[in-house]
């Protein structure tokens, strides 16, 4: 009989439940939530099912992540710049950039929309955080997950990795949430209807020129951008080129797959008790990243700052009530 206690004992110090927290226990309920935003109402599945699972796994105690093994392997993906690259190769494969080249004037739209990052730069630096956590939070403004995981390591601020990553790709994975109540706020229903005229053909020479001349000019222009920018451009190359069918299609389809499968539960792995429930510094960050993509999402209108914060309050009362009660949620 005492053997069988003494069993029964070291089980359970074997066990997760002899190591279990609140902390623990809140995290892995943030995770089965995200589970269930993506399975049960479909924001972004393919993205926030891994990420979800990961922050579940995580929490579990003692669950041998630390020691050597598959996810060893890709947690180093993560801390180390491998996915961001490789996920922007898949990218690049799937992106078509001849309505770019046919109406260059859009780059435009697109570089007032990086007014985000600068907004949660500033805002980041006034709640209190260094230059360079900061600039880590400020990249979000550009709404793009790997580049923020990449230069959140390249910055050295692996602590805030776990928080940066999963308030970044959960908000991405509430943009059709987001977005349209900004959208209805900041533009008519007339300038909703207008269509897009039909643009010049796009010859196969200038879609081929485009990605090796933005390689070379941006690599020398600021070469710690290389690795992403040269992935990106080299999957939209093997597209365009028509002769690397194969490896386009391989890119598009089982490489992209993998790598956001790894990627996913990677980030959603970073998402422990431990760092996740900083309360001051997360909610912080957390509320700096929403901001920022509302910011975002209104960069593209052609209006001023100014303008569109007078419109705002102008409109305040008026019958467009509903759409700001839903954006009151996220600011």
């Amino acid at each position: 009989m005492e053997a069988f206690i003494v069993a029964l004992a070291s089980v359970w110090a074997d066990s997760g439940f002899s190591a279990l927290t609140g902390g623990h226990v809140i995290m892995i309920t943030v995770g089965l939530i995200l589970l269930y935003m993506a399975i049960g109402k479909g924001f972004e599945p393919l993205l926030l099912s891994p990420i979800a699972f990961g922050c579940i796994l995580a929490n579990i105690p003692k669950n041998g992540f630390d020691a050597p093994g598959v996810m060893s392997v890709i947690m180093y993906g993560i801390h180390h710049e491998v996915f961001p690259p490789l996920i922007f190769l898949g990218v690049g494969a799937m992106t078509d950039f001849g309505p770019l080249l046919a109406n260059p004037k859009t780059l435009l739209l697109g570089a007032a929309a990086q007014g985000g990052v600068f907004v949660a730069l500033l805002g980041a630096m006034l709640l209190g955080f260094s230059v360079q956590e900061a600039a880590a939070i400020g990249i979000i403004g550009g709404a793009d997950g790997p580049t923020s995981i990449f230069l959140c390591s390249k910055l050295g601020q692996t602590e805030l990795l776990g928080p940066i990553a999963v308030a970044a790709y959960s908000y991405m994975s509430l943009v059709p949430i987001i977005q349209p109540p900004i959208m209805k706020l900041l533009t008519t229903k007339k300038e909703r209807m207008i269509e897009m005229k039909a643009l010049r053909q796009v010859s196969k020479t200038e879609k081929i020129l485009f990605p090796i001349i933005v390689t070379i000019f941006v690599a020398w222009l600021v070469p710690s951008a290389a690795p992403l920018v040269g992935s990106l451009m080299l999957g939209n190359l093997l597209t365009e080129s028509g002769v690397c069918e194969r490896l386009a299609k391989t890119v598009q389809n089982e490489l992209m797959n993998i790598v956001t499968i790894f990627l996913g539960v990677s980030v959603g792995a970073t998402a422990t008790a431990g760092t996740f429930l900083n309360t001051t510094r997360t909610t912080r960050i957390i509320g700096s990243i929403r901001r920022t993509f509302c910011i975002r999402f209104s960069r593209g209108r052609r209006k001023s700052a100014w303008f569109t914060f007078v419109e705002f309050v102008a409109w305040k009362w008026s019958s467009r009530r509903k759409e700001i009660g839903l954006l009151s949620r996220f600011f």
